[in-house]
Protein backbone atom coordinates (compact mmCIF):
# COMPACT_ATOMS: atom_id res chain seq x y z
CA UNK A 1 0.00 0.00 0.00
CA UNK A 2 1.73 3.42 -1.08
CA UNK A 3 1.62 6.28 1.45
CA UNK A 4 -1.21 8.01 -0.52
CA UNK A 5 -3.42 5.44 -0.22
CA UNK A 6 -2.47 4.79 3.46
CA UNK A 7 -4.23 8.48 3.60
CA UNK A 8 -6.91 7.55 2.07
CA UNK A 9 -8.48 4.79 3.87
CA UNK A 10 -8.94 6.84 7.34
CA UNK A 11 -11.09 9.62 5.61
CA UNK A 12 -13.44 7.08 3.27
CA UNK A 13 -13.78 5.11 6.69
CA UNK A 14 -15.03 8.70 8.32
CA UNK A 15 -17.03 9.52 5.36
CA UNK A 16 -18.80 5.98 5.25
CA UNK A 17 -19.69 6.71 9.13
CA UNK A 18 -20.75 10.24 8.78
CA UNK A 19 -23.42 9.03 6.01
CA UNK A 20 -23.95 5.88 8.04
CA UNK A 21 -24.93 7.92 10.88
CA UNK A 22 -27.00 10.70 8.76
CA UNK A 23 -28.84 7.52 7.80
CA UNK A 24 -29.19 5.99 10.96
CA UNK A 25 -30.57 10.08 12.21
CA UNK A 26 -32.92 9.57 8.74
CA UNK A 27 -34.63 6.78 10.02
CA UNK A 28 -34.44 7.92 13.50
CA UNK A 29 -36.54 10.99 12.83
CA UNK A 30 -38.92 8.97 10.60
CA UNK A 31 -39.76 7.11 13.24
CA UNK A 32 -39.87 9.69 15.75
CA UNK A 33 -42.13 11.38 13.19
CA UNK A 34 -44.26 8.14 12.80
CA UNK A 35 -44.82 7.62 16.16
CA UNK A 36 -45.73 11.30 17.11
CA UNK A 37 -48.29 10.96 14.39
CA UNK A 38 -49.53 7.46 15.75
CA UNK A 39 -49.83 8.62 19.59
CA UNK A 40 -50.34 12.07 19.37
CA UNK A 41 -51.68 13.50 15.48
CA UNK A 42 -53.98 10.40 14.45
CA UNK A 43 -56.04 11.25 17.27
CA UNK A 44 -56.42 14.87 17.47
CA UNK A 45 -57.99 17.42 15.29
CA UNK A 46 -56.19 20.99 15.46
CA UNK A 47 -57.39 24.33 13.39
CA UNK A 48 -56.23 28.50 13.81
CA UNK A 49 -59.67 29.25 12.52
CA UNK A 50 -61.66 29.72 15.53
CA UNK A 51 -62.89 32.44 17.20
CA UNK A 52 -64.65 33.61 20.55
CA UNK A 53 -68.63 34.15 20.39
CA UNK A 54 -71.04 35.02 22.22
CA UNK A 55 -74.59 36.45 23.65
CA UNK A 56 -74.79 40.23 21.81
CA UNK A 57 -77.77 41.52 24.19
CA UNK A 58 -79.04 44.36 21.87
CA UNK A 59 -81.12 46.92 24.08
CA UNK A 60 -84.32 48.93 22.06
CA UNK A 61 -86.88 50.91 24.06
CA UNK A 62 -90.50 49.20 24.07
CA UNK A 63 -92.01 52.58 23.60
CA UNK A 64 -91.26 55.67 21.76
CA UNK A 65 -90.21 58.50 23.63
CA UNK A 66 -87.10 61.22 23.87
CA UNK A 67 -83.74 60.15 25.64
CA UNK A 68 -83.31 62.31 28.98
CA UNK A 69 -80.49 60.44 30.65
CA UNK A 70 -78.11 57.63 29.99
CA UNK A 71 -76.65 56.13 32.81
CA UNK A 72 -74.22 54.09 31.43
CA UNK A 73 -71.48 53.87 28.39
CA UNK A 74 -68.99 51.67 26.53
CA UNK A 75 -66.86 49.49 28.66
CA UNK A 76 -68.73 49.83 31.77
CA UNK A 77 -70.22 46.75 33.45
CA UNK A 78 -74.36 46.84 34.21
CA UNK A 79 -76.01 44.47 36.34
CA UNK A 80 -79.37 42.90 35.44
CA UNK A 81 -82.42 45.54 36.58
CA UNK A 82 -80.14 48.24 36.51
CA UNK A 83 -81.84 51.69 34.74
CA UNK A 84 -79.61 52.39 31.79
CA UNK A 85 -81.34 54.40 29.97
CA UNK A 86 -84.35 57.11 30.98
CA UNK A 87 -87.24 58.68 28.56
CA UNK A 88 -89.05 61.74 28.77
CA UNK A 89 -92.28 60.30 31.20
CA UNK A 90 -94.48 63.27 30.82
CA UNK A 91 -96.40 62.15 28.13
CA UNK A 92 -97.11 58.43 30.01
CA UNK A 93 -97.84 60.34 33.01
CA UNK A 94 -100.94 61.87 30.79
CA UNK A 95 -101.93 59.02 29.74
CA UNK A 96 -102.05 57.44 32.71
CA UNK A 97 -103.98 60.64 33.80
CA UNK A 98 -106.54 60.17 31.45
CA UNK A 99 -106.85 56.47 32.41
CA UNK A 100 -107.17 56.89 36.00
CA UNK A 101 -110.04 58.83 35.11
CA UNK A 102 -111.38 56.98 32.65
CA UNK A 103 -111.67 53.74 34.99
CA UNK A 104 -113.70 56.01 37.83
CA UNK A 105 -116.22 57.67 35.40
CA UNK A 106 -116.53 53.64 33.70
CA UNK A 107 -117.06 52.44 37.31
CA UNK A 108 -119.83 55.45 38.25
CA UNK A 109 -121.59 54.69 34.71
CA UNK A 110 -121.92 50.87 35.28
CA UNK A 111 -122.86 51.90 38.88
CA UNK A 112 -125.96 53.70 37.44
CA UNK A 113 -126.62 50.75 35.22
CA UNK A 114 -127.13 48.83 38.34
CA UNK A 115 -129.17 51.35 39.42
CA UNK A 116 -131.03 51.80 36.84
CA UNK A 117 -131.85 48.03 37.03
CA UNK A 118 -133.40 48.55 40.46
CA UNK A 119 -135.36 51.49 39.24
CA UNK A 120 -137.13 48.99 36.72
CA UNK A 121 -137.44 46.25 38.57
CA UNK A 122 -139.77 48.43 40.80
CA UNK A 123 -141.30 49.79 37.86
CA UNK A 124 -142.36 46.64 36.73
CA UNK A 125 -143.96 45.89 40.49
CA UNK A 126 -145.40 48.82 40.01
CA UNK A 127 -146.95 48.15 36.61
CA UNK A 128 -147.89 44.72 37.64
CA UNK A 129 -149.95 46.37 40.73
CA UNK A 130 -151.70 48.72 38.61
CA UNK A 131 -152.88 46.20 35.78
CA UNK A 132 -154.28 43.85 38.93
CA UNK A 133 -155.93 46.75 40.20
CA UNK A 134 -157.44 47.74 36.67
CA UNK A 135 -158.59 44.10 36.58
CA UNK A 136 -160.20 43.72 39.44
CA UNK A 137 -162.14 47.43 38.58
CA UNK A 138 -163.11 45.52 35.27
CA UNK A 139 -164.72 42.60 36.71
CA UNK A 140 -166.25 44.51 39.53
CA UNK A 141 -167.96 47.03 37.11
CA UNK A 142 -169.29 43.62 34.56
CA UNK A 143 -170.97 42.12 37.71
CA UNK A 144 -172.78 45.35 38.24
CA UNK A 145 -173.78 45.89 34.64
CA UNK A 146 -176.24 43.10 34.85
CA UNK A 147 -178.14 45.13 37.39
CA UNK A 148 -177.40 48.27 35.55
CA UNK A 149 -175.26 49.63 38.87
CA UNK A 150 -172.80 50.79 35.98
CA UNK A 151 -173.09 52.46 32.57
CA UNK A 152 -171.69 51.28 29.18
CA UNK A 153 -169.02 53.94 28.95
CA UNK A 154 -167.94 53.24 32.72
CA UNK A 155 -167.12 49.38 31.41
CA UNK A 156 -165.58 50.72 28.56
CA UNK A 157 -163.21 52.94 30.36
CA UNK A 158 -162.27 50.18 32.89
CA UNK A 159 -161.30 47.67 29.78
CA UNK A 160 -159.49 50.83 28.14
CA UNK A 161 -157.86 50.83 31.28
CA UNK A 162 -156.97 47.11 31.58
CA UNK A 163 -155.32 47.82 28.02
CA UNK A 164 -153.33 50.38 28.93
CA UNK A 165 -152.34 49.10 32.34
CA UNK A 166 -150.88 45.51 29.94
CA UNK A 167 -149.27 47.69 27.65
CA UNK A 168 -147.25 49.75 30.37
CA UNK A 169 -146.32 46.58 31.90
CA UNK A 170 -144.85 45.26 28.50
CA UNK A 171 -142.70 47.84 28.10
CA UNK A 172 -141.59 47.89 31.83
CA UNK A 173 -140.90 44.34 31.29
CA UNK A 174 -138.99 45.38 27.97
CA UNK A 175 -136.98 47.91 29.54
CA UNK A 176 -136.07 45.96 32.37
CA UNK A 177 -134.69 42.68 30.48
CA UNK A 178 -132.66 45.10 28.17
CA UNK A 179 -130.82 46.83 31.45
CA UNK A 180 -130.34 43.33 32.77
CA UNK A 181 -128.82 41.99 29.95
CA UNK A 182 -126.44 44.89 30.17
CA UNK A 183 -125.51 43.67 33.64
CA UNK A 184 -126.41 39.79 33.81
CA UNK A 185 -123.80 38.02 35.32
CA UNK A 186 -121.68 40.66 36.46
CA UNK A 187 -121.24 43.20 39.51
CA UNK A 188 -120.07 46.80 39.27
CA UNK A 189 -116.38 45.63 40.14
CA UNK A 190 -116.25 43.19 37.16
CA UNK A 191 -118.21 44.37 34.81
CA UNK A 192 -116.53 43.73 31.19
CA UNK A 193 -116.71 48.03 30.60
CA UNK A 194 -114.78 48.06 34.15
CA UNK A 195 -112.40 45.61 33.29
CA UNK A 196 -111.70 46.99 29.99
CA UNK A 197 -110.95 50.59 31.53
CA UNK A 198 -108.66 48.74 33.85
CA UNK A 199 -106.75 47.07 31.09
CA UNK A 200 -106.53 50.92 29.73
CA UNK A 201 -105.16 51.83 32.94
CA UNK A 202 -102.10 49.00 33.13
CA UNK A 203 -101.25 49.75 29.55
CA UNK A 204 -101.00 53.35 30.95
CA UNK A 205 -98.78 52.61 34.03
CA UNK A 206 -96.81 50.05 31.93
CA UNK A 207 -95.86 52.82 29.61
CA UNK A 208 -94.78 54.77 31.98
CA UNK A 209 -92.56 52.34 33.82
CA UNK A 210 -91.29 51.42 29.93
CA UNK A 211 -89.85 54.78 30.44
CA UNK A 212 -87.13 53.81 32.55
CA UNK A 213 -84.84 50.87 30.63
CA UNK A 214 -83.73 48.55 32.16
CA UNK A 215 -80.72 46.12 31.26
CA UNK A 216 -81.81 42.44 30.68
CA UNK A 217 -78.81 40.53 31.80
CA UNK A 218 -75.62 41.98 33.51
CA UNK A 219 -73.00 41.98 31.26
CA UNK A 220 -70.42 44.98 29.79
CA UNK A 221 -71.77 48.01 27.65
CA UNK A 222 -70.63 47.97 23.81
CA UNK A 223 -72.26 49.78 20.93
CA UNK A 224 -73.70 53.02 22.74
CA UNK A 225 -75.72 54.38 19.67
CA UNK A 226 -77.69 57.24 20.85
CA UNK A 227 -77.27 60.86 22.75
CA UNK A 228 -79.26 63.37 25.23
CA UNK A 229 -82.71 64.76 23.18
CA UNK A 230 -82.68 61.98 20.61
CA UNK A 231 -86.16 60.45 19.73
CA UNK A 232 -86.40 56.53 19.75
CA UNK A 233 -88.60 54.07 18.86
CA UNK A 234 -89.27 50.45 19.65
CA UNK A 235 -87.24 49.50 16.53
CA UNK A 236 -84.22 52.06 17.49
CA UNK A 237 -81.07 50.00 18.82
CA UNK A 238 -79.76 51.99 21.83
CA UNK A 239 -76.57 49.81 23.15
CA UNK A 240 -75.81 46.00 23.59
CA UNK A 241 -74.51 44.39 26.39
CA UNK A 242 -72.30 41.30 26.18
CA UNK A 243 -72.96 38.49 29.41
CA UNK A 244 -68.81 37.78 29.07
CA UNK A 245 -69.74 35.22 31.45
CA UNK A 246 -71.43 32.78 28.65
CA UNK A 247 -69.06 32.57 26.04
CA UNK A 248 -68.07 29.51 23.58
CA UNK A 249 -66.14 29.12 20.69
CA UNK A 250 -66.86 28.75 16.81
CA UNK A 251 -64.34 26.62 15.31
CA UNK A 252 -64.23 26.33 11.19
CA UNK A 253 -62.64 23.00 10.31
CA UNK A 254 -62.25 21.99 6.82
CA UNK A 255 -64.59 19.37 5.72
CA UNK A 256 -61.51 16.60 5.66
CA UNK A 257 -61.22 17.23 9.24
CA UNK A 258 -64.66 16.15 9.99
CA UNK A 259 -65.02 12.46 9.85
CA UNK A 260 -63.85 12.08 13.52
CA UNK A 261 -65.91 14.52 15.37
CA UNK A 262 -68.15 13.72 17.82
CA UNK A 263 -70.19 15.51 20.32
CA UNK A 264 -68.59 15.92 24.05
CA UNK A 265 -65.23 15.70 22.78
CA UNK A 266 -62.76 16.87 24.86
CA UNK A 267 -60.87 20.16 23.51
CA UNK A 268 -58.17 22.53 24.59
CA UNK A 269 -58.53 26.24 23.53
CA UNK A 270 -55.64 28.88 23.33
CA UNK A 271 -56.02 32.55 22.39
CA UNK A 272 -53.63 35.08 20.73
CA UNK A 273 -54.77 37.59 24.31
CA UNK A 274 -53.13 35.51 26.71
CA UNK A 275 -51.17 33.34 24.75
CA UNK A 276 -50.19 29.81 24.61
CA UNK A 277 -49.39 29.19 29.16
CA UNK A 278 -52.82 30.08 29.33
CA UNK A 279 -55.05 27.27 28.56
CA UNK A 280 -59.31 26.41 28.50
CA UNK A 281 -60.53 23.12 28.57
CA UNK A 282 -63.58 22.12 27.02
CA UNK A 283 -65.91 20.07 24.90
CA UNK A 284 -67.26 19.51 21.41
CA UNK A 285 -71.42 21.01 21.49
CA UNK A 286 -72.41 20.51 18.48
CA UNK A 287 -71.34 20.58 14.86
CA UNK A 288 -73.61 23.58 12.61
CA UNK A 289 -76.06 21.54 9.89
CA UNK A 290 -74.30 23.20 6.86
CA UNK A 291 -71.01 25.16 6.11
CA UNK A 292 -70.20 29.12 6.16
CA UNK A 293 -70.34 29.65 2.18
CA UNK A 294 -74.20 27.90 2.25
CA UNK A 295 -75.56 29.76 5.47
CA UNK A 296 -74.01 32.98 3.58
CA UNK A 297 -76.29 35.91 2.40
CA UNK A 298 -75.53 35.07 -0.74
CA UNK A 299 -74.87 31.43 -1.13
CA UNK A 300 -72.15 30.88 -3.66
CA UNK A 301 -72.95 29.36 -6.81
CA UNK A 302 -71.16 26.90 -9.05
CA UNK A 303 -73.23 25.87 -11.23
CA UNK A 304 -71.93 28.36 -14.33
CA UNK A 305 -68.82 29.54 -15.32
CA UNK A 306 -65.25 27.86 -14.57
CA UNK A 307 -65.67 25.57 -11.05
CA UNK A 308 -62.71 25.28 -8.92
CA UNK A 309 -63.04 23.06 -5.79
CA UNK A 310 -62.44 24.98 -2.61
CA UNK A 311 -62.59 23.10 0.44
CA UNK A 312 -65.71 23.97 2.45
CA UNK A 313 -65.42 24.71 6.41
CA UNK A 314 -68.17 23.72 8.89
CA UNK A 315 -68.75 25.86 12.00
CA UNK A 316 -68.49 23.29 15.05
CA UNK A 317 -69.45 25.06 18.70
CA UNK A 318 -67.42 24.67 21.39
CA UNK A 319 -68.44 25.11 25.07
CA UNK A 320 -65.89 26.73 27.66
CA UNK A 321 -65.21 25.90 31.15
CA UNK A 322 -66.95 28.66 33.30
CA UNK A 323 -64.50 28.85 36.19
CA UNK A 324 -61.43 29.27 33.34
CA UNK A 325 -63.74 32.16 31.59
CA UNK A 326 -64.09 33.86 35.58
CA UNK A 327 -60.44 33.98 36.00
CA UNK A 328 -59.62 34.65 32.02
CA UNK A 329 -62.39 36.83 30.43
CA UNK A 330 -63.04 36.63 26.35
CA UNK A 331 -64.24 38.86 24.78
CA UNK A 332 -66.26 38.78 20.99
CA UNK A 333 -64.10 37.86 17.89
CA UNK A 334 -60.64 36.90 19.51
CA UNK A 335 -59.26 34.70 17.86
CA UNK A 336 -58.22 31.09 19.49
CA UNK A 337 -56.24 28.17 18.94
CA UNK A 338 -58.29 24.80 18.74
CA UNK A 339 -57.49 21.35 19.52
CA UNK A 340 -59.62 18.52 19.60
CA UNK A 341 -58.89 15.28 21.22
CA UNK A 342 -60.90 12.72 18.73
CA UNK A 343 -59.69 9.22 20.00
CA UNK A 344 -62.87 8.50 21.93
CA UNK A 345 -65.03 8.48 18.67
CA UNK A 346 -68.24 6.48 20.43
CA UNK A 347 -70.49 9.61 20.38
CA UNK A 348 -72.55 11.03 17.58
CA UNK A 349 -72.00 13.67 15.39
CA UNK A 350 -75.69 14.81 15.26
CA UNK A 351 -77.96 15.15 18.24
CA UNK A 352 -81.58 15.14 18.95
CA UNK A 353 -81.21 16.48 22.87
CA UNK A 354 -79.31 19.33 23.39
CA UNK A 355 -75.44 19.25 24.93
CA UNK A 356 -75.97 22.14 27.15
CA UNK A 357 -79.08 24.26 28.70
CA UNK A 358 -79.40 26.60 26.05
CA UNK A 359 -82.75 28.24 27.01
CA UNK A 360 -81.90 32.47 28.28
CA UNK A 361 -84.52 33.86 30.57
CA UNK A 362 -84.79 37.52 31.97
CA UNK A 363 -87.22 38.34 35.52
CA UNK A 364 -86.41 42.34 35.03
CA UNK A 365 -89.47 42.96 32.78
CA UNK A 366 -91.95 41.18 35.75
CA UNK A 367 -92.55 43.67 38.35
CA UNK A 368 -93.33 46.59 35.39
CA UNK A 369 -96.52 46.85 36.61
CA UNK A 370 -96.39 46.66 40.31
CA UNK A 371 -98.51 49.03 42.01
CA UNK A 372 -101.30 49.15 39.28
CA UNK A 373 -103.51 46.65 40.80
CA UNK A 374 -103.41 48.57 44.08
CA UNK A 375 -104.30 51.61 42.14
CA UNK A 376 -106.93 50.04 40.19
CA UNK A 377 -109.07 48.75 43.24
CA UNK A 378 -108.77 51.92 45.03
CA UNK A 379 -110.25 53.94 42.17
CA UNK A 380 -113.10 51.43 41.68
CA UNK A 381 -113.93 51.10 45.71
CA UNK A 382 -113.43 55.07 45.66
CA UNK A 383 -116.17 55.35 42.91
CA UNK A 384 -118.74 52.70 43.81
CA UNK A 385 -118.63 54.06 47.35
CA UNK A 386 -119.57 57.18 45.98
CA UNK A 387 -122.31 55.86 43.63
CA UNK A 388 -123.74 54.25 46.32
CA UNK A 389 -122.91 50.96 44.57
CA UNK A 390 -120.29 49.45 46.79
CA UNK A 391 -123.40 47.15 48.28
CA UNK A 392 -122.74 45.59 44.47
CA UNK A 393 -119.15 45.69 45.08
CA UNK A 394 -119.08 42.83 48.09
CA UNK A 395 -116.42 40.04 47.69
CA UNK A 396 -116.89 39.36 43.82
CA UNK A 397 -113.76 37.85 42.26
CA UNK A 398 -111.83 39.94 39.97
CA UNK A 399 -110.91 39.05 36.88
CA UNK A 400 -107.75 41.14 36.69
CA UNK A 401 -105.62 39.93 32.92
Amino acid sequence: MTEQQSEKAPAQRSKLVRRGLLVLAGVVGLVAIGGYYALFMRNHVTTDDAYVNGNLVRLTPQIAGTVIAINTDETQYVRRGQVLVELDPRDAQIALAQAKAGLGETVREVAQLFAEARRDAARVSAEQTQLSQSDEDLTRDRSLQSVHGVSLETLEHDENAVRSARAALKQARATLASTQAAIAGTTPATHPRVLQAEANLRASWLALSRTRVLAPVSGYVVRRSIELGEQVTPSTQMLAVVPVSSMWVDANFKENQLGDLRIGQPVQVSVDMYGSHVEYHGNVLGLTAGTGSALAVLPTQNASGNWIKIVQRLPVRIGLEPGELARHPLFLGLSANIDVSVRDRDGSALSRRPAWHASQRTNVYTDQDSGADRMIEDIVTANLRASGASLFAGTAERSVP
